[in-house]
């Protein structure tokens, strides 16, 4: 599948620090040996296949700041170099590699955001990206693989919620911890619009958002949560301002009103206090509610894949922050042991 760039030994061998009497999860995860991935998928006894969409077109097309393209090697960094023990194997996951986009990023930096012709055409480079995920996505959701996705703006959200719909032949609920709603006017592909599209397009049925930002949501996005009994949210303001409700019961509530169907994960790192992003906030939930949000999620649900959106380690505007890879590493880990805690249950 030329959609897909595949992780090789070379390239784990240029990211993994090994130490004498310790054993890195990269010592015994498992990637592609040869150009049939998906064979190789299909005989692996991994469950979770990791990734990455070095994109931040979707981003940009939405007037937001570049730099989601920048998360997925830091964060395999960080994640492939924690230890390998009884709380986590690195033999239950599979390296998979990258959605290819290095042709549609080449030509959108030729592009500004700020000139309307120039963003229709980051719209449509928007609606190939959705193609190439949907594919891939699809493939390892029929291998009864449960992927998880790094990097890119929250316009990949809909490449996923494609991809498994059209292989279950149903549509699935999703679950997003996000300020931002995401389900705004369809007017081209965006990272503003991917649940909109998966709804219009019957790919998505329940969608509840937790903590949602009340004033970083246009009138039209809250008044579908009023008319459409499938959409759920429950606001940041709620929960931590006003003191309604408190963060277990919210997140509780959101879980239960997905889980009656096959159910997508979802978080944009946007919503985290001062992680590095498109949208990065001064006023959101803590590392440490971010974890605990992508476990609860795994553990009580069987989620269908997790993604994890529009993180930039390296904003178009500042430098690098290195902790940005850790942290995703943090919910990859937690997803993982969610979902395998699940199990045991």
């Amino acid at each position: 599948m030329n959609n897909l760039e595949i992780f090789t030994k070379n390239d784990l061998k240029a990211l993994l620090r090994t130490r004498e009497g310790e054993i890195k999860i990269g010592e015994t995860i498992k990637f592609c040996e040869s150009n049939n991935w998906e064979n190789e998928l299909k005989a692996s006894k991994a469950q979770f296949v990791i990734l990455g969409i070095p994109e931040d077109i979707g981003v940009r097309a939405n007037f937001g700041r570049g730099g989601a393209h920048t998360a997925f090697k830091p964060a395999l960094d960080s994640f492939i170099n924690q230890q390998n023990n009884s709380y986590l194997l690195g033999e239950n996951c599979f390296v998979l590699g990258n959605i290819f986009v290095n042709d549609l990023m080449e030509k959108s930096n030729l592009l500004n955001s700020k000139n309307k012709t120039d963003i229709d055409e980051l719209r449509k480079m928007v609606g190939t990206i959705d193609e190439r995920a949907t594919q891939v996505v699809s493939s390892i959701i029929k291998l009864n693989k449960t992927p998880i996705i790094i990097g890119g703006g929250h316009n990949n959200a809909y490449g996923n919620i494609k991809g498994c719909s059209v292989t279950l032949n149903q549509k699935i609920n999703v679950i997003n911890c996000d300020p931002h709603s995401d389900i705004r006017a369809l007017d081209g592909r965006h990272s503003g619009n991917g649940f909109s599209y998966a709804l219009q397009n019957n790919y998505l049925n329940k969608y509840a958002v937790f903590g949602l930002h009340e004033q970083y949501n246009n009138a039209n996005s809250l008044n579908q949560f009023i008319q459409n009994s499938n959409l759920f949210f429950y606001s940041f303001e709620d929960i931590f301002i006003r003191e309604k409700t408190d963060f277990k019961t919210a997140l509780k509530r959101c879980i239960n009103f997905v889980s009656d169907n096959k159910c997508g994960l979802e978080i944009d790192l946007d919503a985290i206090t001062n992680v590095p992003s498109s949208a990065k906030t001064s006023s959101g939930i803590s590392q440490l509610q971010a974890r605990q949000f992508i476990y609860q999620c795994a553990n009580n649900l069987k989620p269908l894949y997790l993604h994890i959106a529009e993180g930039a380690p390296i904003l178009s505007h500042i430098k690098a922050d290195n902790k940005t890879g850790k942290l995703i590493a943090y919910l990859i880990s937690d997803f993982i042991k969610g979902c395998l805690d699940n199990e045991m249950e």
